[in-house]
């Protein structure tokens, strides 16, 4: 579960969507023939810089943009995603996913380096199917939520989602719905579940990031369950503070 220095991790990430049918989740592929909308999100990484973190051991570190979507939206209210949202007519797959993180984040598009798209990912439960998009931010700028559709923007050091204290299995079983998959606790108040967290599951294995984690650790999701969700941060790493970003 070693993360590479910001450089190497930059290589590695163009290097995977060079071949991006090398890449998928367990989600599955978008189905031939059905009527799906056209989204698209972007994955940002980045340095994590220096005024990030506590601690000299932590600069070469990674970090990931995400974002907390408002609770009064109609699909996936107050989930932990990356920013994104529906492409327009004639609109470039990355030019969509940029445009939406700037609306919903503010950072400053100039700094960003579009790294290129990986295949569409099937969401049926919103009818979209969604690719992300991967790029790397070579100048970080400040980030503001815009209140509207976004309720927080933050950055999360890679090295916590590799940890395999973090990570576990959302379980949800209710009339009508059963779903089971991956998750990442990455602090008390942020439980990274559903489309997100199968993005970055798959993302992180495919880098070669991750380590072994146990699948049968349940971990809740907010508003799906008893008790608190989440779990604490690990020992050793930056606290929940650390974290660089907005509300």
């Amino acid at each position: 579960m070693t993360v590479p220095a910001p450089e190497e991790a930059r290589r590695a990430l163009r290097a995977l969507v060079d071949q991006p049918r090398a890449w998928h989740t367990d989600l599955g592929e978008v189905p031939s023939g059905t009527a799906l909308r056209r989204s698209a999100v972007l994955l940002l990484f980045g340095p994590l810089e220096e005024s990030d973190h506590v601690g000299a051991a932590a600069q070469a570190d990674v970090d990931v943009l995400l974002t907390r979507r408002s609770d009064a939206l109609r699909h996936h209210p107050g989930q932990v995603a990356f920013p994104g949202g529906g492409i327009e007519e004639g609109e470039a797959i990355e030019d969509a996913a940029l445009r939406e993180a700037v609306e919903e984040t503010g950072l400053d598009p100039r700094g960003v380096e579009i790294l290129g798209a990986l295949s569409a990912v099937p969401v049926l439960a919103s009818g979209n199917a969604v690719v992300p998009v991967v790029a790397w931010w070579r100048r970080p700028s400040p980030l503001v939520a815009d209140g509207v559709e976004t309720a927080e923007a933050f950055r999360v050091p890679v090295r916590h989602l590799v940890d395999p204290r973090v990570r576990g299995t959302v379980k949800i079983e209710r009339p009508g719905r059963r779903y089971r998959g991956p998750a990442f606790a990455v602090d008390s108040g942020h439980v990274v579940w559903g489309f997100t967290a199968h993005v970055l599951d798959a993302l992180l294995e495919a880098l070669g990031w991750a380590g072994p984690w146990d699948r049968d650790r349940e971990i809740n999701a907010p508003g799906f369950g008893p008790g608190t969700p989440g779990t604490s941060v690990p020992p050793g790493s930056s606290p929940p503070a650390s974290y660089r970003g907005s509300r």
